[in-house]
């Protein structure tokens, strides 16, 4: 009787393509959601497209060094000195830390030195941290001291030495001696 077509009709002027809902990309919040509703904004690091990350199951001795992106979810022990660094929640550093921006959500046993630090709620760090800018969430474990470091002003430049006197100029001349008082 009636035969349902299988391909979607085109938009034709007596057709119009409204009547076909067009769903909303996933990645992009859909017209009228919320975004704060939505799931929370992912970290600067986590959406990096050079992110490497040592798993959950691999352990790791000796030193971490580049300029990139790591994220630890495994154990490390030795300093690790990167960009952006992750310690995820099952990872764990025992060693130097030293990255422009971290996030703690893991365990970092040493010293923590950064422009940016963030330690979530579930963080351990036992050791000092050296950062710009620090923020410690509710619940996070810190055993040290904290020193905040601040970007470094150019410095003025100080006055040049006085040269020393040519053929053409005469010498400064002597400070006048001091005057003895009478007796």
């Amino acid at each position: 009787m009636f035969n349902k077509p299988k391909a979607p009709v085109p938009s034709t002027p007596d057709r119009p393509s409204s009547a076909i809902p067009i769903p909303p990309l996933p990645d992009l919040p859909s017209p009228g959601m919320n975004r704060s509703a939505s799931s929370p904004a992912p970290s600067p690091v986590a959406s990096s497209r050079g992110l490497s990350t040592l798993s959950s199951d691999l352990q790791f001795e000796g030193s971490v060094s580049g300029a990139g992106d790591l994220q630890v979810d495994g154990s490390v022990k030795g300093d690790v000195r990167v960009g952006r660094l992750i310690v995820g929640e099952t990872g764990a550093i025992e060693g130097n830390v030293t990255a422009d921006y971290l996030e703690v959500r893991g365990r970092i046993v040493g010293g923590v030195n950064g422009k940016q630090v963030k330690l979530v709620s579930t963080a351990y760090v036992d050791g000092d941290i050296t950062a710009e800018q620090l923020s410690i969430d509710i619940g996070a474990y810190f055993q040290g001291r904290v020193l905040q470091s601040r970007r470094e002003a150019p410095v003025a430049a100080a006055p040049a030495p006085r040269p020393a006197p040519t053929a053409f100029e005469a010498p400064p001349a002597p400070a006048p001696a001091p005057a003895e008082p009478a007796p």
